[in-house]
């Protein structure tokens, strides 16, 4: 009894030393509000989740082609990279557990034996059977902090995880608008292709009848075949498309179909900007926050280096060997101890671990700072480019249409009035069409791409 009141006396009293000048090694982090940047997003976080903003909604809802959806599950079961986020984070679960089992004693079984024989003597056989217990006692905190941050760096995990999910959706959903888009061209290029070879064959006829010159029969050829080039362009970018489906599902090469006019609607989109709740929703903020989070308690770690550290001991078992006497047979024997060790001089240790570990504390909150005015910017760029996308989108449509009577007219011109008009004109107009209808085709899948990325960078993809 009276040691235990020796090492609680001593405890109380590195407690009530310590928490002189050490309290703040005990606080958990907060969100910092040192910037308006940082204030606006503390206050965000305190909002009530809204469900039905579009980086809240489930994929499902956003993306409803029968074909799509069975593709991205597929992903979120196969895809490598998912998997390797998902198992950092039972790698992180493994840390948190083993800092949480830091509060308990360490115990361990050490038996051993040995015999001795001098000038001819008979063996004495000398053994033990100890048991050893120690028990750290957290005074200052050293292993609370370790265990927040062990925490802070679990949530992170998992904020990464999620990104992944949502990375590995949104590139399943990009690649199959883009295949999508690119058979679009390639039914476009060939149909026009026939039409061009039918323009060699009208041209060589008006060559005959004398209404042309070689030269437009020649021209007219070298139109044909460049669009034939084209064709394998366009072939060899569906290719890379497949391959590109392939390893987000982690399959072999296969070609993968896509359903007819395929059309991505979602619901109306921000006019103008992004509440700063849906920011924060992000899972790269939050994994830059637990990120801040994890380097504010290896601080905290450090300046615990500078207190006392109080361990409790405890020895005992069964043995012959008590004292200087050889007992046969042995009996128990046990022994408690307590240690006080405070750091005096670690050869600048422990300052240059805390200074360090300030700086990585104000890399951390920089990193925070940046990743939300990056998660701003990129939902900025989705909703300018979706935007302009559909003002795009009926100006082409209406350039299309003034083509194609652009190409009818020219070619009525040649065949039924003299002089009036060229095979150039005709030509040109020709190309002119085909230029405004691939670029039709592209405006609508940027105009996907815009939806895709604006679901992404609002932390879309639960």
């Amino acid at each position: 009894m009276k040691l235990q009141y020796k090492l609680s006396v001593l405890a109380l009293g590195v407690v009530a030393a310590g928490m002189l000048g050490s309290c703040n090694i005990y606080k958990k982090y907060e969100t910092p509000t040192s910037t308006p940047l940082t204030k606006a997003y503390a206050e965000a976080r305190q909002q009530p989740v809204d469900s039905t903003a579009f980086g809240n909604l489930v994929w499902e809802d956003v993306f409803t082609d029968p074909l799509l959806v069975d593709l991205i599950n597929k992903a979120l079961v196969n895809n490598t990279n998912l998997r390797n986020a998902q198992l950092n984070v039972e790698v992180a679960r493994a840390q948190v557990l083993g800092a949480k089992l830091s509060y308990l004693p360490s115990v361990a079984l050490a038996p051993n034996g040995a015999g001795a024989s001098y000038a001819g003597s008979d063996i004495n056989w000398t053994y033990q059977l100890p048991a050893q217990v120690s028990w750290e006692v957290d005074i200052f905190a050293k292993i609370l902090n370790s265990k927040r941050g062990a925490q802070a760096a679990l949530l992170q995990s998992e904020a990464y995880a999620q990104a992944a999910r949502s990375q590995i959706i949104s590139a399943v959903a990009q690649t199959y608008y883009s295949i999508a888009a690119v058979k679009s061209q390639l039914n476009l290029s060939r149909s026009t292709a026939e039409l061009w070879k039918q323009s060699v064959e009208t041209m060589r006829n008006l060559k005959l009848a004398g209404r042309v010159t070689e030269a437009a029969v020649v021209q007219s050829n070298a139109n044909y075949y460049s669009i034939l080039g084209s064709i394998t362009d366009l072939e060899t970018s569906l290719d890379k498309l497949n391959n590109t489906m392939s390893l987000l599902l982690n399959t072999l090469p296969q070609e993968w179909a896509v359903a007819e006019n395929v059309n991505l609607t979602v619901p109306a989109m921000f006019s103008r900007g992004v509440p700063m709740c849906e920011l924060a929703a992000r899972p790269d903020v939050l994994a830059a926050e637990q990120n801040l989070a994890a380097a504010y308690y290896a601080t905290n770690s450090a300046r615990a280096a500078f207190y006392p550290g109080l361990t409790i001991s405890f020895n005992g078992g069964f043995t012959n060997l008590l004292g200087s006497v050889v007992k046969n047979p042995g009996d128990w024997f046990y022994q408690l101890a307590g240690s006080l060790v405070a750091p005096l001089f670690s050869r600048g240790q422990n300052i240059a671990r805390l200074k360090a570990s300030k700086a990585q504390q104000e890399q951390a909150m920089n990193n925070f700072e940046y990743t939300l005015l990056s998660a701003s910017a990129e939902v900025s760029d989705a909703l300018t480019v979706y935007q302009k996308s559909l003002e795009k989108s009926g100006f082409l449509a209406e350039q299309v249409q003034n083509l194609e009577k652009s190409v009818e007219y020219t070619q009525d011109l040649l065949l039924y009035s003299t002089g009036s008009t060229t095979y150039l004109e005709v030509l040109t107009a020709q190309q002119s069409l085909l230029s405004s209808q691939i670029s039709q085709i592209n405006c609508d899948l940027a105009r996907a791409n815009a939806v895709i990325n604006l679901y992404q960078s609002l932390g879309g993809g639960r």
